[in-house]
């Protein structure tokens, strides 16, 4: 008897566990459901609720975890979001309602939002494995390494991306772009062709595409490519700086000038650095025009911001000296015509007769004879003077070019003056020479020797 009432009260306990299993399985995938209709249907507060009594109940419930996240990010509360996830992922468990793949996305998500790329790439990679057909999960990858500048792990992984998805424009622009920073010009320009056949609107990849051409000496299709590349405001005042040096460097300085003051006229807060470029750029194009006035405006804007921006406080230095006088600033910048005349009358105070007047690289070179001697019957003694307006000093090589000249023309005697100074290699080299360097100084006198009218502009 004793052994009966045993077994009845054990079968009895056995009956009960059975019940509340088939209960509790029938039960709580209800609410499981019910949580997700009611994020589905964007019910979020209660189902927040609802998830919460869940896990007060069951704290390693993944699926209340996995529904609550969710909820959080319905209700833009990110950070309450990704703890609950962080939460599932801890717990290591999937069911039919938190499949891993939509886990790991939305995680991945979150730690990339909040600047956790190492767990973002960890998450990634393992939807790769997990579904190696998406090309979004590669696409991702590469960015991540990119960002974190390891080019040739991003490449891989474009690539891979490019592989899936052909049209993928984005991928190809920044496969471009990882390859334009590892100087490989080429391949660069190859991707970033293909994503602008993609999609024509990338402006971006105009501007980069620009850049190349131009590193490459193809001025006309780079001026091309900026001219497309300032349709987006971001990319805007550095593609008129882009095109003002592609002008400066095919030596059209008027064109050059032009659209670099549109670049000053639109550059924007936060774009302080492009400025100075363009203020720069600007005054060395004015400095090659000999508009000086101009010049020295843009150099002045220039130190009022950074002082000690490349040679701004030397060429103001320069300047300031020479504009002292407005003798040498007349030299300097006066038009063709009457820079040839004064270089002519400059010639004759030295007591030379003029014999050829020839303009040369940034200047005049003439060719005289004394014009008296003290000796009736002695040889006149022809001399081959440059005038060089430069503010630069002038080098050995021009040195050397004019004591070339001289051998061509057989003249024994010759002259440089300039605006500016001789470099110490210049010096040296007319020491052991028949050559004489005249400065700034020895100009000044002899400006100062000619009628005030002739050194002014008309």
């Amino acid at each position: 008897m004793p052994l009966m009432i045993i077994a009845i009260i054990i079968l009895g306990v056995g009956i009960g566990f059975l019940a509340f299993f088939l209960i509790r399985s029938i039960i709580i995938p209800q609410k499981i459901a019910t949580l997700e209709n009611l994020v589905k249907q964007n019910k979020t507060a209660a189902a927040i609720r609802l998830a919460r009594k869940m896990i007060a109940k069951d704290p390693r419930n993944v699926d209340a975890h996995y529904f609550l996240g969710l909820a959080y990010l319905a209700e833009n509360k990110p950070e309450l979001a990704l703890m609950e996830l962080k939460t599932v992922n801890s717990l290591g468990q999937f069911t039919e309602f938190c499949r891993e793949v939509p886990f790991r996305r939305k995680i991945a998500e979150l730690y990339t939002k909040f600047n956790q790329p190492e767990e973002a790439l960890k998450e990634y990679l393992l939807l790769v494995k997990k579904d190696p057909n998406q090309p979004e999960y590669y696409f991702l990858i590469g960015q991540l390494f990119e960002e974190r500048g390891k080019g040739a792990k991003a490449v891989e992984f474009y690539q891979k991306t490019i592989e899936l998805d052909p049209k993928n424009w984005k991928a190809h622009f920044h496969l471009g772009m990882v390859l334009y920073r590892a100087k490989k010009t080429n391949e660069s320009k190859e991707a970033l062709e293909a994503s602008l056949k993609l999609n024509p609107e990338n402006y971006a990849a105009y501007f980069y595409l620009g850049r190349l051409l131009k590193e490459n000496h193809d001025y006309t299709p780079a001026l091309s490519a900026f001219e497309k590349a300032q349709k987006d405001p971001l990319y805007k005042t550095k593609a008129l700086i882009e095109r003002g040096t592609c002008f400066m460097s095919m030596n059209n300085f008027e064109k050059a000038a032009s659209e670099l003051e549109r670049a000053v006229k639109t550059a924007k807060e936060g774009e302080e650095n492009e400025l100075l470029y363009a203020h720069y750029f600007l005054a060395h194009c004015y400095e090659k025009l000999r508009e000086l006035e101009r010049a020295i405006e843009h150099w002045e804007a220039i130190y009022v911001k950074k002082p000690n921006f490349k040679d701004v406080a030397e060429k103001l230095n320069q300047y300031q000296e020479l504009r002292q006088d407005d003798r040498v600033k007349d030299f300097l910048t006066v038009g063709r015509e009457e820079f040839l005349s004064q270089c002519k009358n400059m010639a004759s105070t030295m007591g030379l007769s003029v014999q050829d007047v020839t303009e040369i690289h940034n200047g005049c070179q003439i060719l005289g004879v004394e014009a008296q001697s003290k000796w009736r019957n002695a040889r006149k003694i022809p001399k081959l003077l440059w005038f060089l307006r430069t503010t630069d000093p002038v080098d050995e090589s021009s040195v050397r070019s004019l004591h070339e000249q001289m051998k061509q023309l057989n003249v024994t005697r010759g002259i440089i003056l300039t605006s500016s100074s001789f470099s110490r290699l210049a010096l040296e080299f007319a020491e052991s020479r028949p050559i004489e360097l005249w400065g700034k100084e020895k100009l000044l006198e002899l400006l100062k020797t000619l009628p005030r009218e002739s050194s002014q502009r008309n």
